[in-house]
C-alpha cells in the first residue's frame, strides 16, 4: 500500500464514520420514500427504515454515495472501492450478510467495524436501509443539493455536472471539449472543485499534499470549547490573542475570521537543541500525523475533530499517562483496534518509527522538558 493510499484510506474511513456530531445539513428524500419503507423484504417497519435512513446520510454516505453506488470522491481513492450496492450482484446479500459487515468491518478494505459505535437496534436500521432502499428498490434516497442546504437552482450548474460525476476526466485537454463542455469545466474549477475536488482525472500525477489549505467556517472554537459545535466553554478558558473572530465571541465578524481557530492547532511547535532522531522524526510526523492529530499534538485539527473516536491528544498528561516510548512505538507500527489509527508498519520503516516517537515524546508530552 502506497503513502498516499493509506492517507486516503484513514481519511475518506474516518470520515464516514464520523460525520460532525450536530450536522447543519438537512436532506431531501426521494418522492418514492414512503411506498418503499413499510416492511415487505426484512420485517423492517416505516420507524426503522427512516432511522437507518438517518443514520447512513450521517455516517456511510461519504464513501458510499447518498443513493448506495459508491460514486464519492472518497470511493474514486480507495482501493479496494466501497461497495456499490445498486449492482445486480448485490441482490445476493442478505440483511444477516449486511448487519455482520456493518457491525464487524470488511478486513483488508476501508470498512471500519461500527460495533461500539452503533448499537444493535441501529446497526439493523441500517442494514434494513440498504437492502430495502438501494438493493431491492434501487431509489435515490436523498438530494443534497438543495435550496435548504444553500443550493437554490442548482440545475445553473448542469454543464458541471459531467466533471463531478466523473463521466468526463477533469485533465482532458480543452480543444477536445466543446463549447457546453468548456463552459461546465470552468464552472467546475470555480465552484465546484472545493468540494468534489479532481472528481476524475486520467493523470493523477504527483501526489497532493494533505496539509489543508482552508477550513470550514462553522464557528467552532477549538481552544475554548469541548464539544464540536462549540458548545461547553471550558471553565476559566480564555481565546487566545490570535485565536480569530468566532461567532461565540464575535457573532458581527464570524463569517470573516472562524476558520483560523482550526489554523491555530495547524502550526507546529519549534524544536531547539533537537537530536538529528528527533529532527528526523518532526519531518515525518508533520507529513503523515499531523493530519489527524494536528502539527500541535492536540488532535484539534479539521478533521481529527470529526473521527470518533477522537485522535488521542498528545499534549494531555491524562490520556498520555503511561505511554512509554515502546508503547507508543507498538501503537504507531501495529495501530489502534476499533479507531481510525492505521497500522504504519508497511509504511514507514522502523527507523522513521522511531523517530516519530521520539519527536511527540520530545515536544508533546506534557512532562517531558523541551
Amino acid at each position: 500500500m502506497t503513502m498516499r493510499s493509506l492517507r486516503c484510506l484513514v481519511v475518506a474511513a474516518s470520515l464516514s464514520a464520523c460525520s460532525p456530531s450536530d450536522t447543519a445539513w438537512t436532506v431531501a428524500t426521494s418522492d418514492t420514500t414512503t411506498a418503499l419503507a413499510p416492511a415487505s423484504v426484512d420485517g423492517s417497519s416505516t420507524i426503522d427504515h427512516e432511522r437507518g435512513r438517518r443514520i447512513w446520510n450521517y455516517r456511510c454516505y461519504v464513501c458510499h454515495g447518498y443513493s448506495g453506488d459508491g460514486r464519492t470522491l472518497a470511493g474514486m481513492l480507495l482501493a479496494p472501492p466501497p461497495r456499490d450496492f445498486t449492482r445486480p450482484e448485490a441482490l445476493a446479500l442478505s440483511a444477516r450478510q449486511l448487519r455482520a459487515a456493518i457491525a464487524d468491518g470488511k478486513p483488508g478494505t476501508a470498512m471500519k467495524p461500527f460495533r461500539g459505535i452503533l448499537s444493535a437496534d441501529d446497526i439493523a436500521a441500517v442494514a434494513g436501509f440498504v437492502r430495502q432502499e438501494f438493493i431491492v428498490a434501487r431509489a435515490v434516497n436523498t438530494r443534497y443539493h438543495t435550496a435548504e442546504n444553500g443550493w437554490p437552482d442548482h440545475e445553473r450548474y448542469r454543464a458541471a455536472f459531467p466533471f463531478a460525476r466523473g463521466d468526463i476526466a477533469l485533465d482532458m485537454p480543452w480543444n477536445q471539449l466543446d463549447d457546453e463542455q468548456r463552459r461546465g469545466k470552468r464552472l467546475f474549477l470555480g465552484s465546484c472543485i472545493s468540494c468534489h475536488d479532481r472528481a476524475r482525472v486520467d493523470d493523477a500525477g504527483a501526489v497532493w499534499e494533505t496539509r489543508a489549505l482552508s477550513y470550514p467556517r462553522d464557528a467552532y472554537c477549538s481552544s475554548c470549547h469541548d464539544e464540536p459545535n462549540g458548545d461547553g466553554l471550558r471553565a476559566g478558558a480564555q481565546a487566545p490573542a490570535d485565536h480569530g473572530a468566532s461567532a461565540r465571541h464575535a457573532p458581527a465578524t464570524a463569517d470573516a475570521g472562524v476558520a483560523s481557530t482550526y489554523s491555530l492547532h495547524d502550526r507546529p511547535p519549534v524544536q531547539t537543541n533537537a537530536t538529528a532522531l528527533e529532527r528526523r522524526g518532526e519531518s515525518l510526523y508533520q507529513r503523515n500525523c499531523a493530519f489527524c492529530h494536528a502539527a500541535d499534538g492536540t488532535a484539534k485539527s479539521w478533521i481529527g475533530r470529526f473521527l470518533e473516536p477522537h485522535p488521542r491528544d498528545l499534549t494531555d498528561a491524562i490520556a498520555m499517562r503511561g505511554m512509554t516510548r515502546e508503547r507508543l512505538i507498538d501503537a504507531i507500527e501495529g495501530g489502534l483496534d476499533g479507531t481510525s489509527m492505521p497500522a504504519w508498519k508497511s509504511v514507514l520503516q522502523r527507523g522513521e518509527i522511531e523517530a516519530v516517537a521520539a519527536y511527540v515524546q520530545r515536544m508533546f508530552e506534557p512532562a517531558r522538558d523541551r
